[in-house]
């Protein structure tokens, strides 16, 4: 009977299946890709410690995977109580997962004179749940700590190399778009791949 999957090794399992999603022209967005993301989201056993330490000002976002091809790479997103993000956009496809915590999700829409509209109400995302983003659809939105006394957790997968992509932060007021690069909080990985440990068990049980 195989072992049963936990901890770094569930992350392990999913990036191996978005790899095999992945192909030439890149990883999209679809049900097989979402399901598996949902089902990781489902088990908080598995994110590296190193990748949910809070900043006392600012949100955090480590990672902690990127594909060698740049198709797609995947961070946390570590909120102190109260932190957000400026209202911004992506320029590639996203999924934002919960893990822990809460956080509010406010949608904006660009009018045709370049100013913003509220998209609706803001949403609320619990563990488990999972959020679609996609350029053509509309992905301007800026994010909250719902919590105003407690660190939350969300684990967010994109269509390349998140850190690196040039984007847009916006004025809420006068819609003014300006470029950023939000580049990474860490400046190392998590190692994924010393599986040494099990190896050696199999080997112990079998000798």
């Amino acid at each position: 009977m195989p072992e049963p999957i936990t901890g770094l090794d569930r992350l392990r399992c999913f990036i191996a299946t978005a790899t095999r999603l992945a192909g030439p022209a890149g990883l999209a967005q679809s049900p097989a890709l979402e399901s598996a993301f949902t089902e990781l989201l489902r088990h908080d056993d598995w994110l590296p410690e190193a990748c949910t330490v809070p900043h006392p000002q600012y949100y955090q976002q480590y990672l902690l995977h990127c594909d060698p091809l740049e198709r797609f790479s995947m961070v946390s997103f570590v909120w102190g109580p109260g932190q957000s993000t400026p209202v911004h956009d992506h320029e590639v496809w996203g999924y934002v997962g919960m893990l822990r915590g809460s956080e509010i999700n406010q949608r904006y829409v660009r009018e045709a004179d370049g100013g913003l509209r509220l998209a609706g109400a803001a949403s609320t995302l619990l563990p488990g749940d999972v959020e679609r983003l996609a350029p053509e659809e509309g992905d301007i939105h800026q994010v909250s700590n719902a919590h105003a006394d407690r660190v939350s957790i969300s684990v967010h997968l994109y269509g390349g190399n998140i850190g690196a992509v040039s984007r847009h932060v916006y004025d809420p007021v006068t819609g003014m778009a300006k470029p950023f690069v939000s580049g990474y909080s860490s400046t190392s990985l998590p190692n994924l791949w010393d599986r040494s440990l099990a190896v050696r068990a199999g080997l112990a049980a079998s000798a």
